[in-house]
């Protein structure tokens, strides 16, 4: 179907996009996979060309473009490069929104020319080890000392932790019996403060070059200067950001499920069993035929919703149906694509294995399948 989302600004980034993958990435990406981490001068390298610092202003040497359509186009050309990009992903579209949103004046003359150039790298970290999802359980302590915050905890799972030269910290700040969502806040910690450590990096089942890693902070001394947004503000903060959250899963699930198929149908065309392609088995034929139909309706609804968020308008409730929609399509769309592959899609040589791997944590992260199923329920009156 035809596609209406894309002015020719867009289309224009898009090809540099492409290029530089092709270029600066798509050579090495094996190595950078077998090494699990993606190369810290990859994000300078990006900001050099205008790719990283697209929604900052251009006082402070960004694009001045704030339109969330031109992350899409990132997400969209490293599926069809079939590469992923570190943490990138985690610092456009989840962290950079705080700090563009509630950073002070002083904070972004500070910060926001590093961010552009991408000689400053984001993480947020909200998980730890004993409360998950459930934020209001979290016991990350951060003490008023004069002009400083002692911080004192631990995170886990902890997306861009390795590079990142700024990390957005949940603690609590204060403590309220009756509110347990009340008293938390959000610490910007700088790498090199005494104290915070960055530790083992995780491993996990697909996302190789996304490093993933635990956090720890024993005392740190945090200026009170590097507080994002109000005191004891932070829950309502870290809500106000979720769809474009939810929804920048949603986009990368779509986008890698046209991977999928794109390269299974030059796979099937290829591949012979039995003496003639597999693409000339009716069951191939059909098989691809479904996969083709889910994916232009995800497309759709992805493409309305991407649409709905640019203009202000995407609801909370919007982007979980949209997220569970397009990542669930995602998890059937690859897991039937490596089956036309054969034991050959079972190789890590091959991309859709790969993909197969990625996809899964699609529908865990950002909020599982079955809290986008309690959202949706809830505003259906159940």
């Amino acid at each position: 179907m035809q596609r209406t989302l894309f002015t020719q600004d867009h289309q224009d980034f898009r090809l540099l996009v492409r290029e530089f993958l092709t270029r600066e990435v798509v050579p090495v990406y094996e190595a950078w996979r077998h090494a699990g981490l993606v190369p810290r001068e990859l994000f300078t390298s990006l900001g050099k060309l205008g790719i990283i610092g697209t929604s900052l202003p251009e006082e402070f040497g960004g694009g001045g473009q704030d339109d969330y359509r031109y992350n899409v186009v990132i997400q969209e050309e490293c599926a069809r490069a079939c590469v992923t990009l570190g943490g990138l992903r985690t610092h456009l579209d989840v962290v950079l929104p705080y700090f563009t949103a509630f950073a002070s004046a002083e904070q972004r003359a500070r910060w926001f020319p590093g961010l552009a150039s991408g000689e400053l790298y984001t993480a947020i970290a909200m998980s730890e080890p004993g409360t998950g999802s459930d934020l209001a359980g979290v016991a990350t302590t951060a003490v008023r000392d004069g002009d400083h915050y002692i911080l004192a905890g631990s995170k886990t799972f902890i997306t861009g932790g390795h590079h990142a030269d700024l990390v957005i910290v949940v603690a609590r700040t204060s403590t309220d019996p009756d509110n347990r969502r009340g008293g938390l806040s959000l610490l910007v910690v700088e790498k090199g403060m005494p104290g915070f450590t960055v530790g083992r990096k995780l491993e996990k089942i697909g996302l190789t070059t996304q490093d993933t890693v635990e956090l720890s902070f024993a005392d740190v001394r945090v200026p009170a200067a590097n507080l994002l947004g109000a005191e004891g503000s932070a829950f309502s903060l870290l809500g106000r950001n979720l769809a474009q959250e939810r929804l920048a899963i949603a986009v990368g699930a779509v986008a890698q499920a046209r991977a999928a198929i794109e390269m299974t149908i030059t796979y099937v065309r290829d591949r012979k069993v039995f003496g003639k392609p597999v693409a000339h088995f009716q069951n191939t034929k059909f098989e691809l035929a479904a996969m083709s139909a889910e994916l232009e309706a995800a497309q759709a609804l992805l493409d309305a919703s991407i649409t709905a968020l640019v203009e202000g308008e995407l609801s909370g409730v919007d982007a979980a149906r949209t997220k569970l929609f397009c990542t669930e399509a995602l998890g059937r769309v690859v897991d039937r694509c490596l089956q036309l592959h054969g034991g050959y899609g079972y190789i890590l040589e091959y991309p859709i294995a790969r993909l197969y791997a990625d996809a899964r944590v699609s529908r865990i992260y950002g909020g599982t399948s079955e809290v986008m199923k309690s959202i949706i329920s809830k505003s259906l009156g159940l």
